[in-house]
C-alpha cells in the first residue's frame, strides 16, 4: 500500500476543509462572488452571512435525566448564543423567511457565519472530528469503537475545544439520545426521522477509517460500521459503497481518470433535481415543513439514469451547480456534483479543490470528500497550502503517527 498517497489523500481533506469555510453554505453564486471574488486560497470567516440560519437552531436534551444518569449535555459552550436549547433562552430574534430554503432568519447584522470566528486557514468541526477519530487510533494502536466514542464525547462536551460554533443536526441528535441514557452506540438517528442525517458529514470518518483496510470489500464493512455510530443513513451507505471502492483504487495507482469515470457510472441520478429541490422547500417555507414520509420520498427516489461525466463537462456552470445538482448537504446530490468537479478539473488537486469551494452550498463537507479523492490521486501536494493551515504542525503529526499503523497494519 502507498502510504504516501494515503497522506496525500488525508492533506487533501483538511486543506479542502479549510479553503471552503468562509464560504459555506453560499447557496447563491453572486453573494459569494460579491464576497470573496474568487476565491483563490485561505480567508477568514466574514460577517455577516447572508445566508445563514444557524442561529435558532434547536438542541433540546433532557437536562434532569442526563443529571440522572451522570451524563454531560453541554455541547455548545461558548456558541450557544446561537441556539434554542432546553436549557438557555435565545436572544437574537427570528424575524424572516429568506434564503435557498425559505428557513425563519434574523436580520441581516444577526445572521452570523455559521463559522463565525475561524480564520484563514482554519478547520470546521467535521475535520476536526476527523482528527478525533485518527487520535483514538494512534492511541490505541488500533480502531476502537468504544475508545472513539469516549474520545467524542469528551472532545464535545469540554470547554474550549471546539472554535467551530457550526454543530450538525447528527451530532445535536447523538448528544439529546445521549442524555436520555441510551448506550453510546444507539445514539445515533436515523435518516427517515431525521432528514438531514443522510448527509455528507455522515461519509467523510467512514471514508477515512476505510484507508485502514488493504482491500474495498473490508474497507467498506469497516466504513459502514462506523458510520451507523452517529448516521443511520442508507443515502450514506449507498454513497460509501462506490466511494470506498474509488477511493482504493486510486490508492493503488490505478489510472484516475478512468477510475472516476467507472465509479460515476455507478451512481444513480436523484429524481428532483436541484432547482425544483430548492422549489419545495420554498413553497413549504423550509424543509421542517414537508411531511417526513415526503421528505424522504425527495431525497431517495431516483431515476434509471446514471452519472454520465462526460455530459455534465458540456453543461456550463450555472446548469451544474444549483440547477442539475443541489448543493445542498445531500449526497444524492453532492456525489455527482463533487465527480463532475473533479472531472472538469482534470483531477487536478488545487484547481478541484478551488472549484468545490466556489460552488458553495455544503462545500465545506462535500469538499472534504474531494480533496481524499483529489490527494489520493496526486503525487504531490502543494507545501504552503498544508503550511497555510493554522494547525499544521499539530495535523502533520497525526497524518504520520495514522499513516505509520496503517503502513505497520498492512504489511504484517
Amino acid at each position: 500500500m502507498n502510504t504516501q498517497t494515503i497522506e496525500n489523500a488525508l492533506w487533501g481533506l483538511f486543506i479542502s476543509d479549510a479553503i471552503s469555510m468562509p464560504a459555506h453554505w453560499y447557496y447563491k453564486l453572486e453573494y459569494l462572488k460579491k464576497e470573496f471574488g474568487t476565491i483563490r486560497g485561505y480567508n477568514n470567516a466574514p460577517h455577516p452571512h447572508p445566508e445563514s440560519f444557524m442561529v435558532g437552531n434547536g438542541y433540546f436534551p433532557d437536562v434532569e435525566k442526563a443529571n440522572m444518569y451522570g451524563r454531560k449535555y453541554d455541547i455548545l459552550h461558548q456558541h450557544i448564543k446561537f441556539y434554542n436549547t432546553s436549557y438557555n433562552h435565545l436572544q437574537i430574534g427570528m424575524k424572516e423567511h429568506a434564503g435557498e430554503h425559505a428557513n425563519p432568519m434574523p436580520m441581516l447584522e444577526e445572521r452570523y457565519h455559521y463559522h463565525d470566528g475561524l480564520k484563514a486557514g482554519e478547520n470546521t468541526l467535521g475535520a476536526n472530528l476527523v482528527r478525533v477519530l485518527i487520535r483514538s487510533i494512534i492511541s490505541t494502536g488500533a480502531y476502537s469503537q468504544e475508545t472513539f466514542l469516549d474520545d467524542f464525547v469528551t472532545f464535545m462536551t469540554t470547554p474550549e475545544k471546539n472554535n467551530d460554533p457550526y454543530t450538525e443536526i447528527y451530532i445535536r441528535s447523538w448528544f439529546e439520545n445521549y442524555a436520555k441514557g441510551l448506550a453510546p452506540e444507539l445514539c445515533a438517528e436515523e435518516q427517515k426521522s431525521v432528514w438531514s442525517i443522510g448527509s455528507h458529514g455522515g461519509i467523510i470518518r467512514p471514508l477515512v477509517l476505510s484507508l485502514m483496510s488493504t482491500d474495498a470489500y473490508q474497507g467498506l464493512g469497516h466504513a459502514i460500521n462506523h458510520q451507523n455510530l452517529t448516521h443511520r443513513s442508507e443515502n450514506v451507505s449507498s454513497s460509501l459503497s462506490v466511494l470506498v471502492p474509488l477511493l482504493q483504487a486510486l490508492i493503488q495507482g490505478h489510472d484516475p481518470i478512468r477510475t472516476l469515470k467507472k465509479y460515476a457510472s455507478k451512481v444513480p441520478l436523484i429524481e428532483i433535481k436541484g432547482k425544483a429541490l430548492s422549489k419545495a422547500y420554498r413553497e413549504h417555507n423550509g424543509p421542517g415543513n414537508i411531511p417526513k414520509d415526503e421528505m424522504y420520498k425527495i431525497h431517495t427516489t431516483y431515476s434509471d439514469t446514471h452519472l454520465d461525466l462526460e455530459e455534465t463537462a458540456l453543461l456550463s456552470e450555472e446548469e451544474l451547480i444549483g440547477s442539475r445538482f443541489s448543493t445542498a448537504c445531500y449526497p444524492e446530490h453532492g456525489l455527482p456534483l463533487l465527480f463532475s468537479l473533479l472531472y472538469r478539473n482534470g483531477m487536478d488537486f488545487s484547481t478541484s479543490i478551488l472549484a468545490n469551494a466556489n460552488a458553495g452550498g455544503d462545500n465545506v463537507h462535500r469538499g472534504m470528500i474531494l480533496g481524499l479523492i483529489a490527494g489520493a490521486k496526486s503525487t504531490k501536494v502543494p507545501h504552503e497550502l498544508k503550511e497555510g493551515l493554522k494547525a499544521y504542525t499539530e495535523i502533520k503529526s497525526e497524518i504520520e503517527a495514522f499513516v505509520k499503523i496503517i503502513g505497520t497494519s498492512s504489511s504484517s
